[in-house]
């Protein structure tokens, strides 16, 4: 017999068997999760006796509306990364190492079969990124949210030693500006690349490097922290800017002094394939690319000029091109572009 509130749009079997299944994703050989999936909420030890000074770094994400294209091509997985990944890369460029992730899955109605393949995803990327999915809430709302559509967040617990704090207080004048090479649109200008594809659907017909393009859209948001983890606490590392909404100008600026510019010379950035196709199918102006884009830029890394070698160096020898691309100046706290943007 149905019940009243199946009836209504929400189905507790389903949703009970749905956690079961969330079990084996969570399990962790991580000792400091406490307890386990059915609890009210997920205790994690806080003891940190490798810190003097131990400073929490909290981050909420969410990935845009690249889960409407996740969802249309069946590439739940991928935007799961790019959530995870995403989440990860703005609490590391403080230093911070990530400890516990938590997302959060809002919906019209629980898909069994996605909304697993959500939480497994999840926790592999936290996995690949040294982190732990410790718990979640996944939120069925029948009126509310039509559907067959998600609404993603996530949250992080990440851990820093106070005197190593990545905050961009310790940029000077003749610093030098790495970028690090993106996986292409990450997280961010989806909903232009949303509004180029129904203006213009041949696009969809084109390549960019050997993927189909809105495979390459979909390519997660590249993770950075295993790359760079080696790094903090160097003394030449003085700066870290994830580039998401707004590009690299509305970014950097957010780790400089008050009393210097960063100056990025564009024909130094060697831009993504995926911005060109998007450039000529969207008819876009250099200005637009710039403040919608990472453009393959992931992170801005500043360094001491006698540092940047041996931080190329070593990123590539973890599996990132990074490159200079500018550098540090007195000024006013701005990001000033020299140069043309080369998309040939």
């Amino acid at each position: 017999m149905t019940n009243a509130y199946t009836q209504a749009g929400v189905n507790r079997d389903m949703e009970n068997e749905t956690k079961a299944g969330m079990a084996s994703a969570l399990e962790t050989s991580d000792k400091r999760v406490l307890n386990k999936i059915g609890a009210f909420a997920s205790l994690y030890d806080a003891k940190f006796p490798e810190y003097e000074n131990p400073v929490l770094v909290l981050k909420t994400e969410e990935p845009g509306t690249k889960q409407l294209l996740a969802l249309k091509y069946d590439k739940v997985e991928n935007v799961c990364h790019d959530l995870i990944n995403h989440l990860v890369n703005d609490c590391i460029v403080m230093g911070a190492k990530p400890l516990s992730i938590q997302d959060c899955i809002v919906c019209g109605k629980v898909e069994k079969d996605i909304v697993l393949r959500m939480v497994n995803a999840f926790a592999e990327a936290s996995k690949k990124n040294e982190a732990t999915l410790t718990g979640g809430e996944t939120s069925w709302q029948p009126g509310v949210i039509p559907e067959g559509t998600y609404i993603l967040t996530a949250s992080i617990v990440g851990v820093v030693e106070k005197s190593k704090i990545i905050d961009g207080t310790k940029i000077q004048e003749g610093d030098v500006v790495l970028a690090l090479e993106s996986s292409g649109v990450h997280t961010n200008g989806v909903s232009l690349v949303r509004k180029i594809i129904d203006a213009v659907p041949a696009i969809l017909e084109e390549t960019v490097s050997g993927k189909k393009f809105i495979d390459a859209v979909l390519e997660p948001h590249r993770a950075y922290y295993v790359a760079l983890k080696d790094l903090f606490g160097s003394d030449g590392l003085m700066g870290l800017a994830h580039i998401t909404g707004g590009g690299i100008q509305e970014n950097l600026d957010r780790v400089l002094p008050a009393n210097l510019d960063s100056e990025i010379d564009l024909s130094k950035i060697r831009i993504h394939p995926i911005f060109k196709t998007l450039k000529k199918f969207g008819n876009l102006e250099d200005t637009d690319m710039l403040r919608t884009f990472n453009l393959g830029v992931g992170i801005a890394m500043v360094v001491k000029s006698d540092f940047a070698i041996k931080a190329i160096s070593h990123l590539k020898e973890k599996g990132v091109d990074a490159y200079e691309i500018g550098s540090v100046k007195k000024g006013k706290k701005t990001v000033e572009f020299t140069g043309t943007l080369n998309w040939s």
